[in-house]
């Protein structure tokens, strides 16, 4: 059996508004609403969110295409940037390239990304511990801390070059795939329009 880990697709960007209460776009709506079809979402029994808006609204749309009950924590939440706040593109681009190539540092002032992963990984397995193997279960994230999940259960180094914008769809919108049975990673990100209905090796 699996989990899907999937991240939020386009969000309205208000530089007036904290990011955690940003929410999904009309067209990260409707890539949401087409990706609760697929049959993965439709047999998952249980979802998992962080708390942000966007996240939950994500949640939300996939419950109505699998009628899963839906539950949230703020450790799921994206990598912690109040020490800047919203910052113009360019420079967020390059606060995370320091990110990912220091992990153990702090970018003016962001969560390290070594915290951020242990802090989801955590969260991740803790959920897992207290969840039937045989069911399907879904969590709805974001990217960067989704990224060090993704690292954590794959062995795989922190780098920028596992971010889901450098593999999946750069809008965001992204899932893999973990099996339950021994929470091995099978996908790296794959976009959710591009999720295949049978995943080999679960």
């Amino acid at each position: 059996m699996y989990a899907l880990y999937v991240t939020h697709p386009e969000v309205v960007i208000d530089p007036n508004a904290a990011m955690p209460r940003w929410g999904l776009s009309s067209l990260g709506k409707s890539r949401a609403e087409r990706f609760a079809n697929h049959p993965l979402v439709v047999d998952l029994t249980r979802l998992v969110s962080s708390t942000e808006t966007k996240a939950l609204e994500l949640a939300a749309i996939l419950a109505k295409g699998c009628g899963a009950p839906v539950d949230s924590g703020d450790k799921f939440n994206e990598s912690d940037r109040r020490g800047t706040g919203f910052v113009p593109a360019a420079r967020f681009e390059a606060l995370l390239d320091a990110l990912y190539a220091h992990p153990d540092e702090s970018p003016e002032g962001w969560e390290a990304a070594r915290d951020a992963q242990r802090r989801v990984a955590g969260a991740f397995n803790d959920v897992l511990a207290g969840h039937d193997a045989t069911r399907p279960i879904g969590f709805t994230g974001h990217g960067t801390v989704g990224t060090l999940l993704k690292c954590h259960l794959g062995g795989l180094t922190i780098a920028r070059s596992e971010d889901q914008r450098r593999i999946g769809n750069p809008g965001g919108g992204n899932v893999f795939v973990v099996r339950l049975s021994d929470r091995k990673l099978i996908t790296d990100w794959i976009a959710m329009e591009d999720l295949p209905e049978r995943i080999e090796g679960l």
